[in-house]
């Protein structure tokens, strides 16, 4: 089965690193529809919203604890989404969609793209300073 160099490059970073005993969570930005990107990377808390399971569900980013998230096709990231993700990097806390306060998270972030983010910059499509990090 063939697997994406940037995939495979992800599983080499993760296998090689502290962070190996721990889960590799792998996400396609590019397959998340902008209206799930916050549940999906961060999860929920019974409730939050209607049709949301009874018990909440976990995010990408709680499953990943102690090890790593490979977010692919990061430049697929809506604008709302990246000022979250940046708000990760650099407070190490998300907060689940109908939470009261925010949770420490331990995780790497690796993140790739088939795109040119720089251009992505310059057309305001891509945060400058999520790029520059």
């Amino acid at each position: 089965m063939f697997q994406e160099v940037d995939d495979l490059f992800a599983h080499a970073i993760h296998r090689e690193s502290y962070r190996s005993g721990g889960p590799l969570i792998k996400v396609n930005c590019a397959a998340i529809p902008d209206t799930l990107f916050e549940s999906e990377l961060f999860g929920y808390k019974e409730g939050a919203f209607t049709g949301a399971k009874k018990s909440g569900k976990k995010g990408k980013f709680a499953l990943a604890r102690g090890g790593t998230i490979f977010l692919d096709e990061i430049s697929e990231m809506p604008l709302m989404m990246q000022v979250k993700l940046l708000r990760v990097l650099q407070e190490k806390e998300i907060e689940q969609v109908g939470a009261d306060k925010p949770e420490s998270i331990d995780v790497r972030i690796i993140a790739a793209t088939n795109k040119d983010l720089l251009t992505l910059v310059e057309k305001g499509l891509f945060r400058h300073d999520l790029f520059g990090i």
